[in-house]
């Protein structure tokens, strides 16, 4: 059986406004506002500024209602 290296490994990102880079291979990241792991070919969503990933819609809604709370 081929094993791709890191395959169960949590990736490093980093996000830019229309597309990612993969620092470090890995098979997902984890949701910045629910520490959901996401995999990769499921990433829909993310922010360039914050240099995170959300799981849905509603995540990005959650992360956005505690950064107004909190200001």
């Amino acid at each position: 059986m081929l094993r791709t290296p890191n395959a169960g490994a949590e990736a490093l990102l980093e996000y830019s406004d229309c597309d990612y880079r993969i620092i470090r291979q890995g098979h997902f990241v984890r949701c910045g506002a629910t520490g959901k792991p996401i995999p990769l070919d499921d990433l829909r969503y993310w922010s360039a500024e914050r240099q995170e990933a959300y799981a849905d819609p509603e995540a990005v809604l959650m992360r956005l209602r505690a950064e107004s709370k909190a200001s």
